[in-house]
């Protein structure tokens, strides 16, 4: 059985100095980090850093499910291990299709691993065919978000569906069980009834309740990361939505469009309560893991245009660097949702807490590359301090110096995905091969280029 872990010799050349924490301490760096002590191609350290966070799905993942847990907190402090993310799962099965199409994981493994998912999924709670936002690792029952977030999640849903629509493509149907999964997976895909959760409006809501209903009364309009919500809407061979949904819903009638240019970088779309800078990067990459930018165009973006603008921007703003935070510059930038000193929070210029967020840069390799690339050296170089088990912790700061050796799924599993993208575009390429989608895409008015 082929094992999912990085070569011995590869752990001691990456990790020499190493040790993993033990209590909820804040990590301080060493006073002058040590420099990599062997030189490492980018192909192998693509590599590690793939295998390293992609490991947060295999050998992290719940054992009942194959789900992937919401956090994980190595230092123990606040890890809560009952409870499963939805969304963070489909980012994680779209990584673990990178991890056997490069042989990392036997096919047998990863295709059980899919089908003991894909089962779970089938007998968890699900609302009008909506997942909620977390489930009961144990029992597959809603955990709620919040009090009156206790029902069916349409984005998490989306989310988890973008990586199921990606595995049903990857599945050999020639292989009984891989069929079965692909079969699964496509009833499930059916199930979801996106058109009621239009209220009968033309706008897709968020949230349903079985006891509270529509009381959260959240609206999905854009831009930021739910834009696959209303692909996948749209796409649905059974319910589906109409293209007045998407126009007067997510593009406000067409107020989505922007003429804000931040450092020279047109955003083209209004980025929700981010002023003139732009979002969190999470907004480039949640949508994206499988939903090919590339070529991809409406009468109100040039959505490649868009991601590469929106991550030219945040960096730029890192460079800038407006508050003087310690760290910030060319080769350690991004800033996205995710741990701080004070909690969790939405890290963007609007929002800049001195928290740098390593899944931000990674998770944005198909857009920036050698910006991306640079970053991940910077990340390397600072190994002794923010690298663990599953890659690195989730953010860090030089202001004051502050880590914890903590992950969040919906960071973590972005990233391989990502980076494939921009390696190989598997997961684009199996996403875009799904013909409700381009069917969707059309209906919704999408130009889509021979780049897909």
């Amino acid at each position: 059985m082929k094992q999912f872990r990085i070569p011995l010799l590869l752990i001691f050349s990456l990790f020499p100095f190493f040790s993993c924490g033990s209590s909820e301490t804040p990590i301080d760096p060493p006073a002058d980090p040590v420099e990599p002590q062997i030189e490492i191609t980018d192909d192998d350290l693509l590599d590690f850093t793939q295998k390293a966070s992609l490991d947060y799905m295999w050998e992290g993942a719940d054992k009942n499910s194959g789900m992937a847990y919401e956090r994980i907190h190595l230092d123990n402090a606040g890890s809560n291990q009952t409870v499963l993310t939805t969304g963070g799962t489909g980012f994680g099965i779209a990584g673990l299709i990178v991890a056997m199409e490069r042989g990392w994981i036997e096919r047998s493994e990863g295709v059980l691993r899919l089908k003991k998912i894909v089962d779970f999924l089938a007998e968890a709670d699900r609302f009008h065919g909506a997942w909620p936002h977390w489930l009961n690792a144990s029992t597959g029952r809603v955990s709620p978000f919040s009090t009156k977030d206790d029902g069916g999640d349409l984005v998490e849903t989306s989310f988890l569906l973008e990586g199921l629509l990606c595995a049903r493509q990857y599945m050999n149907r020639s292989d009984e069980t891989e069929r079965l999964i692909a079969e699964g997976i496509d009833k499930l895909w059916k199930e979801v009834e996106f058109d009621w959760y239009t209220r009968g409006e033309d706008v897709l809501y968020w949230h349903w309740s079985p006891t509270y209903e529509w009381e959260m009364n959240l609206p999905i309009r854009g831009y930021n990361e739910c834009m696959i919500t209303y692909v996948l809407a749209a796409s649905s061979p059974t319910h589906s939505i109409e293209k007045s949904v998407y126009e007067k819903g997510w593009a406000r009638s067409g107020d989505i469009r922007s003429e804000s240019a931040p450092y020279g970088h047109p955003l083209l779309l209004h980025h929700n309560g981010a002023a003139e800078k732009g979002g969190p990067l999470f907004w480039a990459h949640y949508s994206w893991i499988g939903l090919c930018p590339k070529g991809l165009k409406d009468q109100y973006a040039d959505y490649w245009q868009a991601m590469v603008n929106h991550v030219l921007a945040n960096r730029d703003y890192c460079i800038q660097n407006p508050k003087r935070y310690k760290g910030y510059g060319p080769e350690c930038w991004g800033l996205t949702a995710s741990y701080s000193p004070g909690g969790y929070s939405a890290h963007a210029p609007n929002n800049d807490l001195g928290v740098i967020t390593p899944t931000a840069a990674l998770s944005s390799m198909p857009y920036a590359p050698e910006s991306s690339l640079a970053a991940l050296r910077y990340f390397y170089s600072q190994k002794t301090w923010i690298l663990g088990k599953y890659g690195f912790y989730d953010a860090f700061s030089l202001n004051p110096s502050w880590t914890v050796p903590r992950y969040l799924a919906i960071d973590q599993l972005t990233i391989a995905p990502m980076i494939e993208n921009y390696r190989t575009g598997l997961l684009w390429r199996l996403f875009m091969s799904c013909p409700e989608v381009q069917t969707g895409l059309k209906n919704l008015g999408f130009t889509i280029s021979n780049e897909n």
